[in-house]
């Protein structure tokens, strides 16, 4: 039996926040759901998050799932204090307990499994991730002889012969659960933080195991700024690189971030300064930016999106956006189709070959295949209570500066005069003009003020 304990209770007072630091973001996930997702591929019997500042905070972030339980730890008197609280709440204390910290958010569960399975192996009391660092600043030291640990000493502990040792802890454990809680209401606060550190419970075990990670960078637990500033970096690499390994070029790749869960084709070349997050889909030949937003979207083939902005919305084959252009959600642009310079698209579909080129506004319209939106087009869609559609059937002209009061239908081969407000439905191959009569007054002349 596998049990799942997450430490997620302190304040984190040193991220100047009055977020819980568990809850802070790295690449769009919170540092714990990262731990949460981490441990979930382990299939576990439960999870244990164990809480206290904000803990309300904390806990409507969790998954609503029922093999993850809440435990508050109040106060918040150290890690061991926080398995002491876990214990008095769980009374069947069985199989193996590995422990995990909120805010060391990249751990691979490959290497979660790894110390599971050196802890079967040995039938170990407990077996604990260590790593060597150049500038174990910050970190516990752990101490080992003949391959066991024999203790570990906390940095703010440590006097100045055992801060040279550079194996530190890294805060995840596996404990036999059984023997643990046999010990763990022992433990005192016998040290500078007067607090009760779950280290203390190595040396009252009998056989406690280091597995020693050579890449320390998934053990980097966050404390501050500039600590989740790394993290996120570490994640953006990694990311980032398989994309490159896989056929994707990044002209600036510092200057660019991407969510894990985005997909990218071969030979598309991602612009600077370009973010694209969620499930996103960026398919086969397509050129992304420069300066360019893209969300939980689909792009086809041969796209190219350059300075705009694009959010849950589905983009066709061979279409150009851009520049300055902003796609809203629920729009899907058909191929062929063209969408300009300061355009904004809401709630609405283009059918093929369609374009928007200049400064106009389609809100909950379905406009028809091969026709052409001209510039300044805006469709009047609300109506102070309710949003109204638009809809213009295909080979359509559409004068400049149209304004259409919705709801309005337009049929099919319609041609707007520039300039016009239409309030009335048009059948097929007609005009539709609706402007006053032009009056020129010669020899004019302004009055003086």
């Amino acid at each position: 039996m596998l049990n799942v304990a997450i430490l997620a209770a302190g304040k984190g007072s040193r991220m100047e926040s009055s977020l819980p630091k568990v809850l802070h973001k790295i690449s769009g996930k919170s540092l714990l759901q990262r731990v949460i997702d981490s441990c979930v591929e382990l299939k576990p019997d439960q999870i244990f998050i164990i809480t206290g500042h904000k803990s309300k905070e904390v806990q409507k972030s969790i998954p609503n799932d029922k093999n993850i339980n809440v435990v508050i730890q109040e106060p918040q008197s150290g890690t061991g204090h926080a398995i002491q609280v876990l214990c008095r709440e769980v009374k069947k204390h069985e199989g193996k307990l590995l422990v995990l910290n909120g805010d060391v958010p990249l751990i691979r569960p490959s290497t979660l499994k790894k110390l599971l399975c050196l802890h079967d192996s040995k039938n170990a009391d407990v077996s604990l991730i260590t790593t060597k660092k150049t500038n174990p600043h910050g970190y516990g030291r752990v101490f080992l002889k003949e391959n066991f640990i024999e203790r570990i000493v906390e940095e703010k502990d440590c006097n100045d012969l055992e801060r040279e040792n550079r194996l530190i802890n890294s805060g995840i454990y596996c404990f036999n659960w059984g023997n643990l809680s046999e010990i763990i209401n022992t433990l005192k606060s016998n040290n500078n933080q007067k607090e009760i550190y779950l280290t203390d419970t190595v040396p009252l075990l009998k056989n406690a195991l280091s597995l020693e990670v050579k890449d320390h960078r998934e053990l980097q637990g966050i404390n501050n700024r500039i600590q989740l500033s790394e993290c996120e970096e570490n994640i953006q690499n990694s990311i980032k690189e398989k994309h490159m390994l896989n056929g994707v070029t990044f002209i600036n790749k510092a200057s660019c971030s991407i969510s894990e869960e985005v997909e990218i084709g071969k030979d598309v070349i991602i612009e600077a300064n370009t973010h694209i997050r969620g499930n996103t889909k960026i398919n086969n030949h397509c050129i992304i930016g420069p300066n360019t937003f893209i969300e939980n979207s689909n792009v086809g083939l041969h796209c190219e999106i350059s300075n705009s902005t694009v959010y849950a919305s589905q983009i066709m084959d061979h279409i150009k956006i851009g520049p300055y252009s902003h796609i809203r959600p629920n729009s899907k642009i058909s191929s062929f189709s063209k969408i300009g310079n300061f355009v904004e698209i809401k709630n609405s579909q283009l059918e093929e070959e369609s374009k928007v080129n200049h400064l106009s506004y389609i809100g909950d319209s379905i406009i028809g295949k091969s026709t052409n939106i001209g510039a300044g087009t805006i469709t009047a869609n609300f109506d102070g209570q309710k949003k109204h559609q638009t809809k213009i059937g295909k080979n359509s002209s559409i004068g400049a500066n149209t304004v259409f009061v919705a709801p309005i239908n337009l049929g099919e081969s319609v041609t707007t005069g520039a300039g016009s407000v239409i309030t009335k439905d048009s059948k097929d191959n007609s005009l539709a003009i609706s402007r006053t009569k032009q009056v020129n007054i010669e020899n004019w002349k302004r009055k003086k003020s």
